[in-house]
């Protein structure tokens, strides 16, 4: 596993993380996140050897700690620019504790995402060549 890397592509979930609680609204996210998610499982194909699906699928974990963390932390911004978001909180257990929900539902979104994230990294690799390594 290429930690380094997995850990260098999260960065644009922890920029993601912090743009979202009031500078991205929730309807343009996936402008965002497509040609992040195209980036970061051409960059996955290109520098590793293997375990492709695997290296996508962590960076989509890692990136859940980092969005989880901080729309829990800025909460109250988040709450205010996602009004939507705090509807759909009401119909769930714990919704007079959405931190809380957030820290529980957070691993769920970093799984299904991830779960797209390694099958785009998983496609790339079939599409780019890796780059050469020196023997």
């Amino acid at each position: 596993m290429n930690w380094k890397l997995i850990l260098q592509l999260s960065a644009f979930g922890f920029i993601m993380a912090f743009a979202t609680v009031s500078l991205i609204p929730e309807k343009f996210e996936f402008a965002f996140w497509l040609p992040i998610f195209v980036f970061c499982a051409y960059v996955i194909a290109k520098v590793c050897n293997g375990k492709y699906f695997l290296h996508g699928f962590l960076v989509s974990i890692v990136n859940s700690v980092w969005i989880t963390a901080a729309h829990v932390i800025s909460y109250k911004s988040y709450a205010e620019n996602h009004m939507d978001m705090v509807e759909a909180f009401k119909n769930f257990p714990l919704a007079n504790h959405p931190r809380v929900l957030m820290i529980l539902m957070g691993p769920f979104f970093g799984v299904g995402f991830g779960l797209v994230l390694g099958l785009f990294t998983f496609i790339a690799s079939k599409i780019v060549a890796p780059k050469a390594r020196a023997v």
